[in-house]
């Protein structure tokens, strides 16, 4: 499963006051806003209706309950004999936190309900049993993914029941995964601020830089000419990783071994036996991989080929602690979550390079699922897929 390595960008960000976060935009604004927050959220959803007028009215209630979380409008008045119209988490006026909310639909949607078999963007499966998967299917699949993100966990909260009360006649949460630490990560980075997963490495070196638009229309903008359905130009394939890692295990292995199985420095993120985080790997110097060995994670999710480049991903996940199992055994991990514009060429492609790999031994998959994020809303009058619906 891809830790660390699976795009590439470098540079220095400083952390500038929390804002608002735009709403509009040709795709969903918050897959790409910078600065990405420290607390994180994937919420699951099944859908209840059954025809397509009561999926459009989900989909325009989500979007008007999005557009004013991520504008942090004010609670209306309300008679006070009847229950108010939030939570009050917040008080009176929502502050500024860097609130993104991104909604992608799983393959279930496409099925006989809505009459959208037809329009199924080609990539989109239900997420399969991968190499070293054990899914629950109490923690995998879903309608709908909701993507919460924001700079502290209360203003997490409290999107999160604003939309489960604004849409509780259609969705029921199937699951749900909190976390945290995201850092910077996904963009132009330093040394500095990378964050680190539960492992204890920088995670977040080599991403993409959301910063370079060719970029991003390269790798993970779904455009006009890829032979999807129209309405699905400007989306992106989601793809949701809930992958424990037996953190216990992993304390009681040499450093050297686990540097060995990264790739890395784990203290500096250097690639091994060069200095500076940053620091291209130099593989064609290491051909026999004395080095950096052949199976470690970094050069197998991205050997930075010709041939790889186009396998490239935009990763945006977070870490998790889920408390403990019946063993005694600490329950954590890593939210994995990336975009792309291909499933095939994207995530799917640095999995199989990644099947087999000696890091397997420590992580686990347990969850998580395929979505499709639908493009974005350009418009007071448009709502998050009524091209899909048109």
């Amino acid at each position: 499963m891809a830790l660390t390595d699976s795009g590439h960008g470098e540079g220095n960000r400083g952390r500038p006051d929390p804002r608002f976060v735009a709403f509009e935009g040709p795709h969903q604004t918050g897959i790409t806003a910078l600065p990405i927050p420290e607390q994180g959220l994937v919420a699951s959803f099944n859908l209840q209706s059954r025809n397509r007028a009561g999926l459009e009215a989900t989909l325009r209630e989500l979007t008007e309950e999005i557009r004013g979380l991520m504008a942090g409008q004010p609670p209306e008045s309300r008679d006070p004999a009847y229950p108010p119209v939030d939570s009050g988490i917040l008080g009176e006026k929502p502050p500024p936190d860097n609130l993104s909310i991104v909604v992608g639909l799983g393959a279930s949607v496409f099925d006989d309900r809505f009459g959208l078999a037809d329009r199924k963007p080609k990539d989109l499966v239900t997420m399969p049993f991968l190499a070293n998967d054990r899914l629950d299917p109490k923690l995998s699949h879903g309608d709908v993914s909701i993507i919460f993100e924001a700079g502290h966990n209360d203003t997490v909260q409290f999107a999160l029941r604003q939309l489960m009360r604004r849409t509780r006649r259609d969705m029921v949460l199937r699951w749900m995964v909190d976390g945290y630490a995201r850092g910077i990560g996904a963009g132009a980075t330093s040394g500095a601020t990378t964050p680190r997963n539960l492992l204890g490495f920088k995670d977040g070196t080599a991403n993409l830089d959301v910063d370079d638009d060719a970029l991003m229309d390269r790798h993970v903008w779904v455009g006009p000419d890829d032979g999807e359905p129209e309405w699905a130009v400007g989306g992106s394939y989601q793809a949701v990783r809930i992958i424990r890692m037996f953190v216990e295990f992993w304390d009681r292995t040499q450093l050297v071994e686990q540097e060995a199985l990264i790739g890395r420095s784990k203290v500096s993120g250097a690639p091994l036996g060069l200095t500076g985080e940053f620091t291209d790997p130099d593989y064609p110097s290491d051909p026999d991989g004395k080095r950096i060995k052949m199976d470690a994670h970094i050069r197998l999710a991205n050997p930075r080929t010709a041939g790889t480049d186009e396998n490239l991903i935009l990763r945006r996940g977070f870490n998790y602690s889920r408390g403990f199992d019946g063993a005694g055994r600490l329950d954590q991990g890593l939210a994995f979550i990336a975009y792309q514009r291909s499933l095939e060429k994207g995530f799917l492609a640095v999995q199989e390079r990644l099947k087999g790999e000696p890091l397997e031994e420590y992580i686990m998959p347990v969850g998580g699922g395929f979505f499709f994020m639908l493009p974005g809303v350009t418009g007071d009058d448009r709502f998050l897929g009524d091209t899909l619906l048109a």
